[in-house]
């Protein structure tokens, strides 16, 4: 069999084990089932003694804060300038900046890291370079290259490695959108991080009950949820811990008080709610920014606020200057 090494292959060791194919064992553990948004920034968003790292940081993303603050006043306005134009272009097109717009991209921003990620294995997938990454192609780059017929006949455990590949292939065409088989990049992404993406929530779901659920009734019981998170040995005490987690079930993520977790319970504990933090980040930018108050924003108003848009060499210099003043 040929092998074909990738970072889906790579994604997949980390989820499964580091070994030639990814582990029957399946499954993230514990805590690490949990999807939790992270913070636009670490930054103390403290608009009001004029330091505007938290505003960069959720408007640029981290990295490409760090860039802006290397810039001229000058360059880094022109650059702001660009972004405007491609928000506006990315939306209605119409001369001007909506809040829906803004959001859209904060959020694109955050997302950067990951979306990087896939450009960087893009090629890896997309054997064929035709600019899409169909089924066979990620199949063949994640499990190795088998003629019809003999799928997984080199390895011990050939039922489990089919249910993997079957539950892969069923991810990929919720992932698929326009079901014509092939991936495009954000579609590819859509597979690779799921909890990024609404349309990608049921399946996220799906796949942890299938994971938890062993006696296949359908629902997470207690005794399912635990053995997640701890295997006991023989003989020993049941650490305090795992009591705990036990009165965290009954309390928090039994919902109903059924006595175990159903699809809707499951996706509020893996991908419990959450706070629309470019939503806040959008309109708390409108706000400070948009002069004459007719909710939308202008170029000439996104530029006459740009510096807590965007830093530069000058706003970098004064939010040092204004830690220095607040530590004396």
């Amino acid at each position: 069999m040929m092998w074909q090494a990738s970072l889906l292959l790579l994604l997949l060791l980390l989820r499964h084990g580091a070994q030639g194919k990814p582990s029957p064992d399946a499954g993230p553990h514990g805590q690490g089932r949990v999807h939790q948004a992270a913070p636009l920034s670490d930054a103390p968003h403290d608009d009001s003694h004029g330091n505007f790292q938290y505003d960069h940081e959720a408007f640029l993303g981290r990295e490409v804060a760090k860039e802006f603050d290397q810039l001229t006043p000058e360059e880094s306005q022109a650059r702001l300038g660009r972004i405007v134009d491609r928000m506006d272009r990315a939306g209605d097109g119409d001369g001007w900046v909506s809040l829906a717009e803004l959001r859209a991209w904060i959020a694109h921003t955050q997302q950067r890291h990951i979306r990087d990620s896939v450009s960087a294995a893009w090629d890896t997938y997309d054997t064929d370079r035709d600019g899409r990454v169909g089924w066979e192609e990620l199949r063949n780059a994640t499990y190795g290259h088998y003629a019809p017929g003999e799928e997984f006949h080199d390895v011990e455990d050939a039922e489990t490695y089919k249910k993997m590949l079957a539950r892969d292939e069923r991810r990929f065409r919720v992932a698929d959108q326009d079901g014509d088989s092939m991936a495009t990049r954000e579609e590819l992404t859509a597979f690779l991080h799921p909890e990024e993406f609404p349309h990608m929530r049921d399946i996220v779901i799906a796949e942890t009950l299938e994971d938890l659920d062993r006696n296949k009734d359908g629902y997470v019981q207690v005794e399912e949820y635990i053995a997640d998170l701890y295997s006991a040995e023989p003989g020993e005490e049941e650490p305090a811990w795992v009591q705990t987690e036990r009165q965290q079930f009954r309390d928090f993520r039994d919902l109903n008080k059924d006595g175990h977790l159903d699809g809707s319970e499951v996706g509020h504990w893996v991908l419990p709610p959450a706070q629309d933090q470019p939503l806040v980040e959008a309109n708390h930018l409108l706000h400070e920014s948009d002069t004459d108050k007719d909710g939308r924003l202008s170029k000439a108003e996104i530029l006459g606020n740009w510096n807590m848009f965007v830093g530069s060499q000058a706003t970098n210099y004064g939010e040092d200057l204004t830690r220095h003043h607040d530590e004396l």
